[in-house]
């Protein structure tokens, strides 16, 4: 497969997933870029997404970690799932912080591939990381053509 076609796969999966990803949808996470194994993805906190300490809730954040990862390895429409995940925190994220978590595929062997991920706020300062590993459904396209 060529280079351009696997980028045309890449941004098809993009644009599919994107339109029924109702979870991405309602939490403002929005996709700024994708290709074979990899995906960025932006979210700016807002009030709902902060905690008691006035930083936004480390679940949001995974959930923004989670989706890009979730892009980065369905990028090539094989149906991809995450089989786990850690997550670590670096620093708070604060109320209008733009996040923006990028994913890079590190392994895929036969239906298993491994994700590193970097948390950043519009400073390009480290908020968090995530490491996801993921199974392919051989067989299933993510997306119908």
């Amino acid at each position: 497969m060529s280079e351009s076609s696997a980028q045309q796969i890449a941004d098809f999966v993009g644009r599919g997933m994107f339109a029924n990803d109702r979870a991405a949808q309602e939490l403002g996470i929005r996709l700024t870029s994708i290709a074979p194994g990899r995906a960025a993805m932006t979210m700016t906190v807002r009030e709902h997404m902060l905690n008691g300490l006035d930083s936004c809730h480390g679940g949001f954040i995974a959930a923004l970690a989670d989706t890009s990862f979730a892009y980065a390895c369905n990028s090539y429409n094989e149906m991809t799932v995450a089989s786990g995940f850690s997550l670590d925190f670096m620093a708070p994220a604060r109320l209008g912080d733009v996040l923006t978590a990028t994913s890079i595929e590190v392994s895929k062997a036969g239906r298993t591939g491994v994700y590193d991920t970097e948390i950043t706020n519009q400073r390009s300062e480290r908020i968090a990381v995530f490491r996801g590993r993921s199974y392919t459904l051989k067989g299933k396209p993510t997306v119908a053509a």
